[in-house]
């Protein structure tokens, strides 16, 4: 279905038992933040904060349950959707053996063309009210997290248009506000709109730009859509929603937006002009995206709806709200996948903690040998999975969400000396552990059963004994290398091959030093896979180990094997997941804290918390990760 307003799905939130309105004022400073952070991790519903400090209220975590999600999204269950889509291109792939056969495509062509945008000659219900003066301060913006540089306005349509062929494009990039009437335009080197800036740079233009906020949920999901470059963001919105969105002209540029969003922000991006220095930002990675330099977007007209909503999210240590956008993602996406790059793919899954980009699963019916690690190349070619850092690949019958399920399978499939591949290539520019600014490697691990040709002898490990030398101590009656804080060896009780080690950093090569000793002692043995994290990390928590993990490594730089014995190597993949610094790794980044709460704002919430009407109380999140970090700034200390 669609809706003819935000309003309209907030009305439907509320039916459904899926809202609370919140009457008493909450800042949109740190406040609100804490608030759906707390609500979002605890399976609450969304909020609509009607007293905001502004003329607006202020709606979030609209999608953040999977009953949320399919309801923005009109449907009852995500794969409906790619049911939905998998019959559509079935009828207009398959063949055509004569004139009737091919007449009967027709119905299909007309259902496509009842879902194109179209233009409008008139004004919008997004055109109601204009500002004398445009003014952002008259919005709820929020700041989100304690370093952050300033408020952001987090889920925006950003509107731009290829100089050269006039195609558009919507795409979400956040927006911190420095003005009244201008913010920064966070576009990453690898997305549309900052392709087309680039060539309006080379023309010499101004380039006009105009934001979008609110109206039908759709429109905000499409945003963040990973679709092929000059494929119309609105004719996917047409096809979520079953019925063609109605575009009106700007008043200050000739750009055109959905007549019945909430909030349209016109203005422009001048290629000429300096950079801002923008950030940091409490990013979806679960840590801060630090400072850098951006374009600046000035403003040149803002209108509304009558009693129009500011929709916003907060984005921060998972789960999220993005995560259910992640889960959408994965069930729209999955057939143009199957059809047009590898047909042999029966499933995918982006675990939430691997935060979209850091870690995928796949599941593919193998028909021959080395045809995982042609899947992984494949998938690492096609759009924005070319931003994936571990992909691990099963057979068919594995259950990619039962991720026992799936880590006893790589435990029993993969020989870590030859089923582990290595690339170099693009990584998200959020991603901090890379030794450079948006270029890494990536790792794929084949957990498919083997055929012959693919089986080698693995290395003999050599007999246990004294490794490559340093301080032991003695833990639990056990002799162990010093800087060790614990050893977590109860996966392997569930068939799972993996030891987690955490680890306190006191020189340089440390960790594979303690590897080293470690395998000596025999934990060759035991486990395929050794990880190693930070000892302020509590290991017992499989979700956030996963998360930091996911978060701390450039695989080709911090996935190593240990020699037992010159030309003989351990038959165990070493993993250093730790915070890397100059000091210690010689690495030359700065690396940023994790998203935590402020003290100061946890006990305000605590003390609101029964007169905003919550519900039971929740403790906050942040307590949970404040040991992650050393200082309160968004760039963490050389000595952690």
């Amino acid at each position: 279905m669609s809706y003819k307003s935000l309003a309209q799905f907030v009305n439907a939130l509320e039916a459904a038992g899926e809202l609370v309105r919140i009457t008493g004022f909450v800042s949109p400073r740190l406040e609100m933040t804490e608030v759906a952070d707390r609500m979002v991790k605890s399976g609450g519903k969304a909020l609509l904060f009607e007293n905001t400090g502004t003329g607006f209220p202020l709606l979030i975590n609209l999608f953040a349950s999977d009953k949320r999600i399919c309801m923005a999204l009109g449907v009852n269950d995500l794969r409906d959707i790619e049911d939905g889509l998998a019959k559509l291109m079935k009828e207009f792939m398959g063949p055509r053996a004569g004139f009737m056969d091919k007449l009967k495509i027709i119905p299909n062509l007309m259902e496509v063309a009842s879902w194109m945008p179209k233009s409008v000659n008139r004004k919008g219900a997004c055109q109601e009210v204009v500002m004398e003066h445009p003014d952002l301060s008259k919005i709820p913006v929020m700041t989100c997290w304690p370093a952050d540089g300033g408020p952001f306005i987090t889920l925006p349509g950003v509107h731009t248009i290829d100089p050269v062929n006039g195609m558009r494009n919507l795409g979400m990039y956040r927006m911190q506000v420095f003005s009244p009437d201008m913010t920064g335009m966070h576009w990453h080197m690898h997305k549309g709109s900052a392709r087309h800036y680039e060539q309006y740079k080379e023309l010499g233009k101004r380039m006009p730009v105009t934001v979008t906020l609110g109206g039908d949920p759709v429109y905000t999901y499409a945003a963040t859509a990973p679709l092929p470059d000059n494929l119309d963001e609105y004719l996917l919105a047409g096809f979520l929603r079953k019925k063609k969105v109605e575009l009106v002209k700007c008043l200050t540029n000739e750009l055109e937006v959905p007549e019945d969003v909430d909030f349209v922000i016109e203005g422009y991006v001048d290629p000429t002009e300096e950079l801002i220095l923008e950030g940091p930002f409490g990013d979806h990675t679960g840590f801060y995206s630090l400072e850098g330099y951006f374009p600046r977007f000035h403003v040149t007209c803002i209108t509304h709806r009558r009693n129009a909503i500011y929709p916003s999210t907060i984005v921060g240590i998972p789960p999220q709200e993005d995560g259910w956008i992640g889960k959408a993602t994965e069930r729209i996406f999955i057939m143009p996948i199957r059809m047009t790059v590898a047909p042999e793919i029966t499933d995918m899954h982006m675990p939430v903690e691997g935060v979209f980009h850091n870690l995928t699963l796949t599941s593919i019916r193998k028909q021959y040998p080395g045809q995982a690690p042609k899947i992984m190349s494949s998938l690492w070619g096609a759009g924005q999975m070319m931003f994936n850092k571990i992909m691990i690949t099963t057979d068919h019958d594995v259950k990619l969400t039962d991720y026992a399920a799936v880590a006893r399978k790589v435990s029993e499939n993969v020989n870590p000396l030859t089923d582990i591949h290595f690339l170099r290539g693009p990584v998200d520019i959020l991603d901090h552990s890379s030794s450079k600014y948006a270029y890494g490697s990536k790792i794929g691990i084949d957990a498919t059963k083997k055929f012959p040709q693919e089986l080698d002898s693995p290395s003999p490990p050599s007999p246990p004994g004294r490794g490559a030398g340093g301080e032991v101590l003695e833990v639990d009656g056990e002799l162990l290398p010093s800087g060790i804080k614990a050893i977590n060896t109860s996966l392997l009780q569930q068939g799972i091959s993996l030891v987690i080690v955490s680890i306190r950093k006191s020189k340089q090569n440390h960790v594979r030093q303690v590897a080293a000793d470690l395998l000596a002692k025999g934990y060759a043995d035991k486990a395929k896979f050794l990880l190693f994290v930070d000892d302020r990390l509590d290991i017992s928590c499989l979700p956030t180990v996963t998360w930091i993990a996911a978060n701390n490594i450039d695989p080709i730089r911090d996935c190593f094997f240990i020699d037992a014995e010159p030309g003989v190597k351990y038959q165990a993949l070493c993993i250093d997941a730790t915070r890397k610094s100059m000091k210690y790794d010689g690495f030359q980044r700065d690396w940023p804290n994790v998203t935590v709460m402020d003290d100061a704002t946890i006990r305000l919430v605590d003390e609101k918390w029964q007169k905003l009407n919550l519900g039971p109380f929740v403790t906050s999140p942040s307590e949970s990760y404040k040991t992650l970090n050393v200082n309160d700034e968004a760039v963490s200390s050389e000595d952690f």
